[in-house]
């Protein structure tokens, strides 16, 4: 890039190289012991399915289930656990009585990733080897892969930074079909039974310093959306579910984006929103046109949108910026609503943190509090409605440096997994206490889902399927 040859921007590209991609990111008794302020949207639907990246409203929230564990260790409490070969970092998802993954097989040496942010995780060199894109459908009582489907096989087309995978992307499926995507390779449509229903190719593109790809297709309705963001051609694709037919497309000017979009219903409209590092964008979902914008995001975004409480939460936070901002976003907004030199709100932004954001783990809210899991193991709170400060910076472990699977909570309490295969359970509320600590001694990149009872856990070897009172 000609900017490299300035030096201050040499510096930035330097520290830019810290990456770790991941896409990245999946009743009843419990009123007794939950209090009503942790109670509410987060809890509609229960937990049956688990359809998508941070699951059914893409918040990390499961509905409050007196059976979901709080402990557990490689033995205890683990009813199963699948070996997974090859190496990908997409979230399990769950339907039903099937858990659905994907992976990368190949046959030659795969350089095991590292933990925490370091410089030179570029792998630009690509390897000669074949590789299989594969998904997998996993009994959900039993743990026994039900069907494997190969969805391409032969050599890489584009490079990957050491902490990525070539299966970062997670599915996601609406109980008739699943749809898998592998960036820079393509988008596949299957039956519940594994049968392929459609493909739509996707041609290799670069990637800023060829870290590869994370964003995860995005279903509503009958509608999937599928963002490309690169450094040569970006686009936001809407195909009818069914079908695979394109039914529309915008090309974008955003470079290399690894942030998965997010489809925001209220009470004025839905909207497709899709971040961005120039700028966020809002578009109708049924034509593509830009309802609004906003700019002003670290120079590198990863972490999902989401909303509660009425309001939409946007962040980033490249470890490398001094920007790393928050905004919660009104409803019914129009046009340009970035915020000018001095503003911490405008008619549309309910307010804003400038130095809040996590750099690969997407926040949540529970009950009134909006949490923050920082990549080198630091945990935060703020005022889900005016954005206020709770309590600032609390170290999680001083031995627990490195995070990126995003938190996820229930039951009154945050769970907070490192890429050591630790998971912190720390007490929800105004006050942090940390409660303890579970460990399955596997390095843990990918995002658990929770349904049934159960949590599923992907390492970098295993699916656990995690449930009270089991023992192995």
């Amino acid at each position: 890039a000609k900017e490299v040859l300035m030096s201050t921007q040499k510096r930035s590209v330097r520290w830019m190289g810290i990456l770790v991609v991941v896409g990245l990111a999946l009743v009843g008794a419990w009123a007794l012991a939950v209090p009503a302020s942790l109670r509410g949207s987060e809890a509609r639907g229960g937990n049956e399915h688990w359809p998508q990246f941070r699951g059914p409203d893409s918040t990390g929230v499961a509905a409050e289930d007196a059976s979901l564990p709080v402990t557990w260790s490689p033995t205890e409490n683990v009813i199963w656990k699948t070996p997974v070969p090859g190496m990908g970092w997409s979230s399990p998802i769950v339907w039903g009585d099937q858990v659905f993954l994907t992976t990368v097989v190949t046959q030659g040496t795969v350089e095991a990733p590292k933990k925490g942010l370091y410089f030179g995780g570029e792998r630009y060199d690509l390897p000669k080897e074949e590789h299989r894109w594969l998904v997998y459908a996993i009994d959900r009582r039993t743990g026994r892969v039900r069907w494997e489907r190969e969805a391409a096989r032969g050599p890489v087309k584009s490079s990957r930074h050491i902490k990525n995978s070539y299966a970062s992307e997670t599915p996601v499926t609406d109980g008739k079909r699943l749809y898998v995507f592998f960036g820079n390779l393509g988008l596949f449509c299957y039956d519940m039974a594994g049968k392929p229903l459609w493909n739509l190719p996707v041609e290799p593109r670069k990637t800023r310093f060829g870290w590869g790809t994370a964003a995860s297709p995005v279903l509503h309705g009958n509608r999937l959306f599928l963002l490309n963001d690169n450094d040569e051609a970006s686009s936001l694709l809407t195909l009818d579910a069914a079908t695979g037919r394109v039914l529309w497309r915008v090309e974008r000017e955003s470079g290399t984006n690894w942030a998965t979009p997010y489809v925001w219903r209220h009470e004025r409209r839905t909207e497709l929103i899709v971040p961005g590092t120039k700028v966020v964008r809002s578009y109708d979902p049924a034509d593509g046109r830009v309802l609004w914008e906003l700019r002003g995001m670290s120079s590198i975004v990863i972490p999902t949108p989401f909303a509660s409480h009425g309001l939409l939460y946007l962040t980033s936070g490249y470890v490398g910026d001094q920007h790393r901002p928050v905004y919660a976003i009104r409803p019914g907004a129009s046009g340009d609503i970035s915020l000018k030199e001095g503003e911490t709100s405008n008619s549309f932004i309910a307010w804003y943190q400038r130095q809040a954001g996590p750099y690969n783990p997407s926040p949540l809210v529970y009950g009134d509090l909006y949490y923050t899991l920082l990549d080198r193991g630091f945990f935060t709170a703020h005022d889900a409605r005016t954005g206020q400060e709770v309590y600032g910076k609390q170290r999680i472990n001083v031995e627990a440096g490195a995070f990126t699977s995003s938190p996820w909570a229930y039951n009154g309490k945050l769970f907070c997994l490192s890429e050591d295969g630790d998971t912190y359970v720390i007490e929800a509320g105004r006050e942090y206490r940390l409660l303890g600590k579970n460990s399955l001694g596997e390095m843990c990149m990918a995002t658990p889902a929770i349904a049934q009872g159960s949590l599923f856990i992907r390492t970098s070897q295993h699916l656990f399927r995690i449930g009270k009172g089991a023992t192995r």
